[in-house]
């Protein structure tokens, strides 16, 4: 079983790091500001200008440590992996699967649906902790709408139409998004879904997170001997890690969304930590970034039993977890791939 290690997050604007022995030097202004032995890390992640060297490359391929590069809004950009020898039968057989459209549509809309159920569990969440009856009301009617797409999905037979019905369920979700932020003031306005750039403070943090769930998300597919970058709900594009993308469906509104609207109801973040870029996009300062990183590590070392399994774990081996449940439904193991659901 893959072991429980921390992932280093880079945020300093032109750190530089660099093999010390068997460490991760992190290094600003040529000055040793932390070091890390390898063996406590699964990954490093470095957002924005950031200097790695050609040593450090190398012995974190040895290790198993991937590098993932990402600009300053946290958007994936590059990712350095060693060899992994995975196997060879299990990714012929995942790309046999991605190549059959009948096949991945029946992995896809497992993860489509658990998505959807999850985003209902959080209006629920949401709902049941609301001050005052008419937006407990109107969060009751949304996760209401989503048990519409929710059946719709369940028995979808055709990828495209899986796509839509994620899409009117993404967009039933975010439309009550705003319901359940419960600041006072327009700081934290939420209006619609927007991502390249981030258009406000909310969309900024959301991007954040799910770049880190992406992170890990890729690093849980590797570590499982499957081929990140062959996804069944996203298809093949260049660059594009398709099979992680697939595997955060199901772990966003739990992960990552559920964490932003703490952070931002128990006021962890504030306005002030954002900024906004003469082209509109809005970034979050370094502070917000370390208390972001730090909620989003705190939140991995949560226990949680797994549905499926009936073991209780951490929410950081779950996302391995559930990469090693689906090479189990590529190999035959068992009939059905069993997404998360929150409950």
């Amino acid at each position: 079983m893959k072991q429980h290690l921390n992932t280093l997050f880079v945020t300093t604007e032109g750190a530089y790091l660099a093999k010390q022995g068997q460490a991760v030097a992190v290094r600003v202004e040529k000055k040793t500001r932390l070091r890390i032995p390898l063996h406590n890390l699964d990954g490093i992640v470095c957002f924005g200008r950031i200097g790695v060297s050609p040593s450090l490359m190398s012995i974190c391929g040895e290790m198993g440590v991937t590098i993932s590069m990402a600009d300053s809004n946290g958007r994936f950009k590059a990712a350095i992996v060693g060899f992994s020898p995975g196997n060879v039968l299990l990714r012929r057989t995942q790309y046999r699967l991605a190549d059959e459209l009948e096949k991945s549509c029946e992995i896809a809309r497992v993860m489509v649906a658990a998505k959807l159920a999850n985003c209902r569990a959080v209006l629920l969440r949401a709902a049941r902790e609301a001050p005052e009856t008419p937006r407990q009301e109107a969060l009751e009617a949304a996760a209401k709408r989503l048990v519409t797409n929710l059946e719709a999905a369940r028995t979808c037979a055709s990828l495209d139409r899986l796509r839509g019905i994620e899409g009117e369920g993404a967009a039933t979700y975010f439309d009550a998004f705003a319901l359940m932020i419960r600041t006072p003031g327009d700081a934290f306005r939420f209006t619609h879904r927007s991502r390249r750039p981030p258009l406000d403070p909310i969309n900024a943090l959301l991007s954040f997170l799910y770049a880190m769930l992406a992170h890990d998300a890729r690093s849980a597919c590797e570590a499982a001997g499957l081929d990140a970058a062959v996804g069944f709900l996203h298809r093949d594009r260049p660059g594009r890690p398709g099979l992680a993308l697939d595997l955060m469906e199901e772990l966003r509104p739990f992960l990552a969304d559920r964490l932003a609207l703490s952070l931002i109801n128990r006021r962890q973040v504030s306005a002030s930590g954002f900024t906004t870029s003469p082209s509109g996009a809005v970034l979050m300062d370094d502070a917000t970034r370390k208390t972001v990183i730090t909620a989003y590590q705190s939140r991995k070392q949560n226990s949680l039993m797994h549905p499926y399994l009936q073991e209780k774990t951490s929410v950081g081996i779950m996302i391995h977890l559930q990469a090693r449940l689906l090479a189990r439904r590529l190999r035959g193991d068992i009939d059905a791939y069993p997404a998360f659901i929150w409950r």
